[in-house]
């Protein structure tokens, strides 16, 4: 782009003492020039530009805008050649201020380089109050895989969707090529109100190239984009969201069962670990962290003293997917497994909100802690899909790995929205999920004991 193109649009004359507050914001996009300069998009007929520009609308004034290019026309220059058109779309923004922070992986796209697999990347578009898509999202390119992991972004809801949560959202998936010509390898289509439920069955996408789909009988996709759990605490849509009023549903679910567990301790000091974060200052990913920030002392005193760390841990680190439980079921085995005189019995509580990642390891990790002094609670917050979590559970079916099936069963899962009152009675919702959950950790607690010929110490003298 040249010069001549920085003074596209002109507003009239400003006088800063009269003026008046703007009753909304307009939007304009223009394709493939716009007022001020855009991003440079190399070696393409046609540039599909990401920035946008923000003009105060008043709508009791008359505001002069004029543009030197009608809203649709030929550009020229070259005698005898066609130059293209532009394109000028503008819609009223919606007050929306939220911002969302996301991050997606793909798995198993199509190949398309031939001397290598593909060099994949993400195109967000928001679709229009017409009908058409207006980008609003590029991710970077991740170079010679099929199972790219793209970097975390965040973007304002008014950009994905102008403050409409069920405004279609379309997503496309390209090969990038050097020369600009980037070979489409499929799209698929979602809205704001689906991806903020995070990380679920519903939030993993099969990227479909329509094309292919007509030509082959038996095409089913051209691989699937999923959805990493990124969960800003700050935004009142985030399940650790810290709502001054009222507890979140994390803090619901610990506070329940870890009042009543805690008379079972003598000390009442309780190791708290956090799993599925960047820790500062380097931003490492974490699935075994201690919430009070000392790996080397990880107890809190009492269960206000882990809420406590917990509130204080969401200010320092960043929340972040993948969900895996092994490492921190494999922390406590280690504990457990120096212990096994009968004088020490272990019980992890579990509370997520994620579908678990390392399903293949937890099973293992389940079957080798099996034969020592403890038991597992989880708890799944939020609307994800918690099905896989049923096998965890060896209710009904002994939990099994690699041919090796657990000595017993330690394992209860509940889903916390089962107990959730519906009269909005929060005390009544904690006291249904403890009875629920802890109902099974005295005869978990028995088989143990009773299994190796452990019997209770006599009773101190009076």
């Amino acid at each position: 782009m040249n010069n001549s193109f920085v003074s596209m649009a002109s507003i009239g004359e400003f006088d800063p003492l009269n003026a008046t507050i703007p009753a909304t914001k307009v939007e304009i996009t223009v394709c493939p020039n716009c007022f001020g300069r855009t991003e440079v998009i190399d070696n393409t007929l046609n540039p599909d530009f990401v920035r946008k520009f923000l003009l105060d609308y008043f709508f009791e004034e008359r505001q002069n805008l004029r543009f030197d290019l009608r809203l649709e026309r030929s550009l020229g220059g070259i005698s005898g050649k066609k130059c293209g058109t532009i394109i000028v779309k503008a819609e009223e923004l919606n007050n929306c201020r939220e911002s969302v922070m996301m991050q997606f992986c793909g798995n198993k796209l199509d190949k398309k380089d031939f001397f290598g697999k593909s060099d994949p990347f993400l195109v967000f578009y928001r679709s229009n109050e017409d009908g058409t898509f207006t980008i609003c999202h590029k991710t970077e390119v991740i170079k010679n895989t099929l199972n790219p992991v793209w970097q975390a972004f965040k973007i304002p809801v008014r950009a994905l969707c102008n403050g409409d949560y069920d405004r279609t959202i379309k997503v496309e998936v390209y090969d990038w090529d050097r020369d600009g010509s980037h070979d489409f390898i499929g799209e698929f289509s979602t809205s704001y109100r689906e991806l903020s439920r995070g990380q679920s069955q519903f939030n993993v996408y099969e990227v479909v190239n329509p094309k292919k789909k007509d030509k082959k009988k038996k095409y089913l996709n051209s691989g699937t984009v999923s959805q990493h759990v990124i969960c800003n605490p700050a935004q009142p849509t985030s399940l650790h969201y810290m709502n001054p009023y009222q507890l979140n549903t994390y803090a619901m679910a610990l506070k329940a069962v870890g009042e009543i567990i805690q008379d079972y301790d003598s000390d009442k000091m309780f190791p708290a670990l956090g799993f599925g974060a960047k820790l500062p200052p380097d931003g490492r990913v974490s699935h075994e962290f201690a919430l009070n920030g000392s790996p080397q002392n990880p107890y809190c005193a009492g269960i206000e003293g882990v809420m406590e760390a917990y509130y204080q841990s969401l200010k320092s680190v960043q929340l972040y997917g993948p969900t895996n439980f092994s490492p921190v079921i494999n922390h406590v085995a280690r504990y457990a497994a120096s212990v096994k005189d009968g004088s020490q019995y272990f019980v992890l509580l579990i509370i997520t909100d994620g579908v678990i990642s390392d399903m293949a390891q937890t099973k293992e990790s389940i079957v080798n802690a099996s034969c020592l002094p403890m038991s597992i609670i989880i708890v799944g917050v939020g609307p994800a899909e918690f099905d896989a979590m049923v096998e965890l559970d060896g209710d009904e079916i002994r939990i099994s790995s690699r041919g090796r099936y657990a000595e017993r069963d330690i394992v209860q899962f509940v889903p916390f929205r089962d107990y959730i009152d519906r009269t909005g009675n929060h005390i009544l919702s904690m006291a249904r999920l403890a009875k629920d959950v802890l109902a099974e950790i005295p005869d978990q607690f028995l088989s143990y004991m009773r299994t190796r010929g452990i019997k209770p110490s006599p009773a101190p003298k009076c």
